[in-house]
């Protein structure tokens, strides 16, 4: 029924429970997860547990974040372009700029982020695959980006942070907006009124697990709750009720955006 867009299932928060984190998605109704990567070191690892675990369906996306920058060299980009070549990911990702951290704003810096953001949708676009984006306070320049690349493959915007007027844009672009766990939350009056402008067809759900953590499932005595692709259709029921539609109005639309933005030929209980 459902496609978590985003979710870093590879990564150590999980590594006590992970087959248990998957029969819960499961038993939940999410049928698919797209798992992203971050770092190169990492890209090995993340095939693997996409490998091992069978269902739900796991999606292997490998880029490289710009939250990460200082530690990406170019023959990441040389392996990258490998794993392409043997079709070992669905997308590209993730991938994009940050000017919300102060370290890596720095002139620098943010002149390798958007060489290695340049570099990657090349990659992307050689290949024939979409991309997630990554984009903190930076939506001015991944338009120039996007547009001086003639990428046109689409993707999707990961918790998706701008107004109304750039969720526009990437939609003009080709691009869906990923609505995670911040839709749960009261206080985010800025995705709230996106979620209400926007088309229900230019909407995906993610859990960016286990960052994100959705309302429902927010521990206030805890420092730190781990997010889960389990949690999923917490996101699923505020964007039905902020849509006012069903879940089962919305499951298959957003089953269909999701297989559009990231170039999948998937049908529910059954991959192909």
């Amino acid at each position: 029924m459902w496609i978590d867009t985003h979710c870093h299932f590879d990564v150590a928060e999980f590594d006590p429970d992970r087959e248990q984190v998957a029969q819960q998605a499961v038993a939940v109704g999410v049928e698919a997860i797209a798992v992203i990567a971050y770092l190169a070191d990492y890209w090995p690892q993340l095939l693997a547990v996409c490998e091992r675990i069978k269902q739900p369906t796991l999606l292997p996306v490998l880029g490289l974040h710009p939250c990460y920058i200082a530690q990406h060299q170019t023959e990441h980009l040389e392996q990258l372009e490998v794993y392409l070549q043997q079709n070992q990911c669905i997308a590209v990702g993730e991938i994009g700029l940050d000017t919300y951290i102060a370290d890596i704003k720095q002139p620098e810096l943010y002149q390798k982020q958007q060489d290695f953001f340049a570099a990657q949708l090349d990659l992307a676009k050689q290949y024939t695959k979409p991309v997630v984006l990554h984009v903190r306070k930076a939506h001015a320049d991944v338009f120039k980006i996007l547009r001086q690349h003639e990428f046109n493959e689409g993707g999707i915007i990961h918790a998706f942070s701008g107004g109304i007027e750039e969720a526009k844009m990437y939609a003009k672009l080709g691009f869906k907006l990923g609505i995670g766990g911040s839709l749960t939350y009261e206080q985010a009056k800025r995705l709230h009124n996106v979620v209400a402008a926007m088309p229900i067809e230019s909407l995906v759900i993610e859990t960016d697990a286990p960052d994100m953590i959705p309302q429902p499932y927010r521990n206030p005595n805890a420092h730190y709750t781990r997010n889960s692709p389990a949690y999923l259709p917490s996101v699923a029921i505020a964007l039905a009720q902020a849509k006012n539609l069903s879940l089962e109005q919305l499951a298959p639309i957003l089953w269909q955006n999701s297989c559009q933005a990231l170039h999948l030929s998937l049908q529910s209980n059954g991959f192909i």
